[in-house]
C-alpha cells in the first residue's frame, strides 16, 4: 500500500472535493435533496475504505466511482431507452456548455438522458475528466466512452432543439 494514503484524510477529501463531488451528484440525480443524500453517502462510503485508495492522486476519480456507484443502486431501473443505439464514435467535437443555455432547462434535459450516456457528460463536461479516466470510472472502453459522448450530446442537441445556442467548437484538450 503507497503510505501516502496514510496521510490522506477524510477530512482532506471533503474538504478538497466536496464541492466537485455534490456538483457529480446534483447533476447525476437532478435534485438538490439527493446530491445532498448521494454526497454524504459517498464521503461515508470512502471513510469506511480509505485504505483502499492506494495513490491519493486518483482521489477525485476514486470520490466519483463511488457517487455514480451509489446512484446507479439507488436509482430505479428507468433509463434503458437508449441501448439499443449502436456505438459508432463521431469525430471529436466538444462542446462549450457556457451561459447560452438556461442551466434549468439544461438540469431537465440532463435528467431525461439516460444514465448511460448522463454520467460521461457530466464527467467530460462538468469534471473536465479525459477519456482515459472517464473510461477507468466506468470501467469501459475509451471509444465506448466517446461513442457515449456523442449520443449524449446529440440527444441534449435534439432534446434543447437548438445546437446553435451551445455552440459546437474543436478542442482536443480532453483527449
Amino acid at each position: 500500500m503507497d503510505h501516502r494514503s496514510h496521510t490522506l484524510t477524510v477530512e482532506m477529501l471533503v474538504t478538497e472535493y466536496y464541492e466537485a463531488v455534490y456538483r457529480f451528484a446534483y447533476r447525476l440525480s437532478g435534485s438538490t435533496v439527493d446530491a445532498d443524500d448521494l454526497t454524504q453517502q459517498s464521503f461515508l462510503v470512502a471513510c469506511r475504505k480509505l485504505e483502499s485508495l492506494r495513490d491519493s492522486e486518483r482521489a477525485r476519480s476514486w470520490l466519483f466511482t463511488i457517487v455514480r456507484n451509489l446512484y446507479l443502486k439507488s436509482r430505479r431501473p428507468v433509463d434503458q431507452v437508449m441501448t439499443s443505439l449502436t456505438d459508432a464514435a463521431e469525430p471529436a467535437a466538444d462542446w462549450d456548455w457556457g451561459s447560452a443555455i438556461d442551466s434549468e432547462r439544461l438540469q431537465q434535459a440532463l435528467n431525461e438522458l439516460p444514465e448511460t450516456y448522463r454520467t460521461p457528460l457530466l464527467l467530460y463536461y462538468f469534471e473536465d475528466l479525459p477519456y482515459r479516466e472517464i473510461a477507468e470510472i466506468l470501467n469501459t472502453p475509451i471509444g465506448t466512452v466517446m461513442s457515449r459522448l456523442s449520443r449524449g450530446k446529440e440527444y441534449l442537441r435534439t432534446t434543447l432543439n437548438s445546437p446553435e445556442e451551445v455552440g459546437l467548437v474543436s478542442d482536443s484538450s480532453h483527449n
